[in-house]
């Protein structure tokens, strides 16, 4: 059922032994957005309170990034969470959105009032933006 939730069920039934197959030391054998999904499935297992997620989106292509954002929805669901990301689509829907440079906090808000501040916040995301539009295009 975790499995499911993070969308890591389909991978894992994949793998030779389903379930039972032995993953390397480092996880060698899966790549870094399987990686993320089992973590997530875990997270679920334990069901904690509080969450706190470094980057759980970074270094993934946009595909696998939108089904560990979709299992972090559910994961999020009732709990408090922490989300540190450079990815701007990992906070869209946070209550509150800090943006910090150097240690201190430059910005504050949702994404929309962010994105209406027209500050460091919004530029970041016109350039995130503008980064995923040439990639479609290539």
């Amino acid at each position: 059922e975790a499995a499911r939730a993070a969308n890591a069920h389909d991978f894992i039934m994949e793998f030779p032994d389903g379930y039972e197959t032995r993953v390397g030391e480092r996880g060698v054998t899966v790549s870094g957005g399987q990686r993320q999904r089992i973590a997530i499935a875990r997270a679920l297992l334990i069901n904690p309170r509080i969450l706190i997620l470094d980057d759980a989106t970074s270094s993934v292509d946009t595909r696998t990034e939108f089904l560990i954002q979709e299992a972090l929805e559910r994961l999020m669901q009732g709990r408090t969470a922490f989300i540190i990301a450079q990815r701007l689509t990992t906070v869209q829907r946070a209550d509150q959105i800090l943006v910090i440079e150097r240690g201190e906090i430059v910005e504050r808000g949702k994404h929309a009032e962010l994105l209406a501040q027209n500050g460091r916040y919004a530029e970041i995301y016109r350039l995130q933006l503008q980064d995923q539009e040439r990639i479609r295009r290539e």
